[in-house]
C-alpha cells in the first residue's frame, strides 16, 4: 500500500486503540484507507483483526494488500456501483434504490453485461433526466477511460488530469469490472508525491520522522549535509583566490551574493520543470535538447533584463561604469549557468539510476554559488583591477 505522509501518525493511532475499536473504525473507512492501517499493525494483530472482520469485508482488504504500493490496484475500491446494459433507465434507477447507499463522488454508473463485462458508462444526469423506458445500452458512452490492477498510479493521475476525471473503472484482463477509483485516490497519490519531492529537495526521504530517534534521524541527513558542506567549501576556496581583488574594491563583497542568489533561483524554477517532466513522463529523449534550448532561450532574456537593471543600480550605486559591466555580464553569464545546471542535474541522476529529487536542489546550489562567484569575481579581476 502506499505510504502516507501520516504513517507515523498512523502507527500511534492504532497503538492506543483495541482490536473492537479497531474494526469499527474498519467498517467506517474506504477498504484501501483501512488496509494502510493494517499494514502498519504487527503481525498477529493484524491477522486477529483480519479475523473479525466479515467475509467480504476481509477479502478486500486482502485485495488492496496484495497489489503494489505504485499501483491502481493498490488505490481502487472494490465495491463498483454498475448497472446491466440491458436495462432500461426506470429500471436502473430501481436497481439502485435497492443499495445501501451510494458513495459520494458517484457522477456515473459503470455499465456492465450479464458476465460483468465492462460495455461503457452512464452519466447520472443521462440516467434521471433520460426517458424511463430507453435502454441503458442506447444512451451510454461506450469507449469510458478505464484501468487495470496492474496499472501504474502515477499514469493514471496523469489520466485523470488529462481528461477531467471524477471516477473511472478498473477492469481485469478479460474488461470484467473488478473496482473504481476515484479522484480523491488520484489528489491523495499526487500530494503524496509532492510531499516526497519537498523532502528529496533537501536531502530527506519519506522515512523521515518528525518524532523519530534523535540517531536514527540525524544519519539520515549526513550525506546531504556532507555534500553541502562540500560545495560550500568549494565556494568559499574559490572567493579565496579573489582575496586580494576583493581587498582592492570592497563593493565586490557586496554585490557577489546577488549574483550567486539569482543564479540559484533560476536554477530551481528550471528543476522544478524538469522534475515535474520526468514524473508526468513528459521528458524523452527526443526532447531534452530542446527543453535545454528553450531554458537556456528563457534565462538569456531574463539575464539581459534583469542584468541590465541591476548594472544601472551598480552605476548608480558606486558610480562606476566599468562595475556596472561586468555585474551585468555577470548575472548574464550565471543565468544561463543555472539554467544548463537545472535541466542536466535531475536527468544525469535520473540516467545513473538515483532518484532525481533526492539532492538535486543541492547539487544546483553548489554550481551556482561556486561558478557565480567566479565568473563575478573572474571578471572584476580582469577588467577592473
Amino acid at each position: 500500500m502506499a505510504r502516507s505522509c501520516a504513517e507515523s501518525a498512523q502507527t500511534a493511532l492504532i497503538e492506543l486503540l483495541g482490536d473492537d475499536e479497531l474494526i469499527a473504525l474498519g467498517k467506517q473507512l474506504p477498504s484501501t484507507d483501512f488496509a494502510d492501517l493494517v499494514e502498519n499493525l504487527p503481525e498477529e494483530r493484524a491477522a486477529s483483526v483480519m479475523a473479525h472482520l466479515e467475509a467480504s469485508e476481509r477479502q478486500q482488504v486482502q485485495t488492496a494488500l496484495s497489489f503494489p504500493e505504485d499501483s491502481v490496484g493498490a488505490l481502487m475500491t472494490p465495491d463498483a456501483v454498475t448497472v446491466r446494459d440491458d436495462l432500461t433507465l426506470e429500471e436502473a434507477t430501481a436497481s439502485l434504490r435497492g443499495r445501501r447507499g451510494l458513495p459520494e463522488q458517484l457522477t456515473a454508473i459503470f455499465v456492465v453485461d450479464r458476465d460483468n463485462v465492462l460495455k461503457g458508462v452512464l452519466p447520472l444526469a443521462r440516467l434521471l433526466l433520460g426517458e424511463p423506458g430507453v435502454k441503458i445500452a442506447a444512451v451510454m458512452d461506450t469507449d469510458p477511460v478505464h484501468f487495470t490492477p496492474a496499472d501504474n498510479a502515477d499514469e493514471a493521475a496523469q489520466a485523470f488530469e488529462r481528461y477531467d476525471l471524477i471516477a473511472a473503472p478498473v477492469v481485469d484482463p478479460e474488461r470484467k469490472v473488478v473496482g473504481w477509483i476515484t479522484v480523491d485516490e488520484v489528489v491523495d497519490r499526487l500530494s503524496e508525491d509532492s510531499f516526497k519531492q519537498s523532502l528529496g529537495q533537501v536531502g530527506l526521504d519519506e522515512n523521515s520522522d518528525l518524532f523519530g530517534p534523535v540517531w536514527q534521524s540525524g544519519r539520515r541527513r549526513w550525506i546531504w549535509l556532507g555534500l553541502n558542506l562540500l560545495t560550500a567549501f568549494i565556494a568559499s576556496r574559490v572567493i579565496g583566490v579573489f582575496e586580494g581583488s576583493i581587498a582592492q574594491l570592497a563593493a565586490l563583497a557586496a554585490l557577489m551574493p546577488i549574483v550567486a542568489s539569482i543564479g540559484g533561483n533560476t536554477g530551481n524554477q528550471t528543476v522544478a520543470l524538469v522534475i515535474r517532466g520526468l514524473a508526468l513522463s513528459q521528458l524523452n529523449e527526443s526532447n531534452r535538447r530542446y527543453l535545454l534550448r528553450k531554458e537556456l532561450s528563457i534565462s538569456a532574456l531574463n539575464g539581459a533584463v534583469w542584468g541590465l537593471l541591476m548594472g544601472a543600480v551598480t552605476w548608480l550605486l558606486y558610480g562606476s561604469p566599468e562595475l556596472a559591466g561586468v555585474m551585468a555580464a555577470a548575472m548574464l553569464l550565471n543565468m544561463l549557468l543555472a539554467a544548463t545546471a537545472g535541466v542536466l542535474c535531475p536527468l544525469i541522476l535520473e540516467r545513473l539510476g538515483r532518484d532525481p529529487v533526492m539532492g538535486s536542489s543541492i547539487l544546483l546550489t553548489g554550481i551556482t554559488d561556486s561558478m557565480g562567484f567566479l565568473i563575478f569575481l573572474g571578471l572584476a579581476t580582469v577588467f577592473l583591477l
